[in-house]
Order: structure tokens, then C-alpha cells, then sequence
């Protein structure tokens, strides 16, 4: 069970240039990623550490402690810049 929940300045940032229809969209899917830290698919090699949704055509990256419980929004960008 999630915490604590930070939204990084990058990601609050991306989020406002949103357009109505995908904010709503990734409102959404942040509820579901506070349900369920782990349905996010693992990063590699120098982003190990965190977890990515895919929604087209953006990708919600994240990061999950679970020794303290606690959620951190990273990203959110374009398919394309991957």
C-alpha cells in the first residue's frame, strides 16, 4: 500500500501541457498505478530502478520504494523520445 505519493517538477510539467482528454486519461491510470505500484513494466540498465505504462502515444514513468511505501511520478513523454 502506497503512503506517500511526489510528483517530480518534469512530470508536473508535462502533465499541465496535457490536452483534457489525455490528462483525464493518465488520472486515471495513476489510480490504478496507486492500486497496484507494480503493474508498470521494470526498466533496465540505468533507469533499473523504475517502471513505465504505456499510454498511447505517451509513456508514465515511476518509481516505487516499497521499504518506505512510497510512489515518485517521474516522466511523462512521448513514445517517440524513448
Amino acid at each position: 500500500m502506497v503512503k506517500e505519493i511526489t510528483y517530480a517538477p518534469k512530470f508536473s510539467k508535462q502533465f499541465k501541457k496535457l490536452d483534457k482528454t489525455y490528462s483525464t486519461r493518465v488520472k486515471k491510470l495513476i489510480e490504478k498505478i496507486i492500486e497496484n505500484p507494480h503493474i508498470g513494466k521494470p526498466m533496465m540498465y540505468e533507469r533499473k530502478e523504475t517502471r513505465e505504462v504505456y499510454l498511447p502515444p505517451f509513456r508514465l514513468s515511476y518509481a516505487y520504494d516499497e521499504s518506505i511505501e512510497h510512489l515518485y511520478f517521474l516522466d511523462i513523454y512521448p513514445k517517440d523520445e524513448q
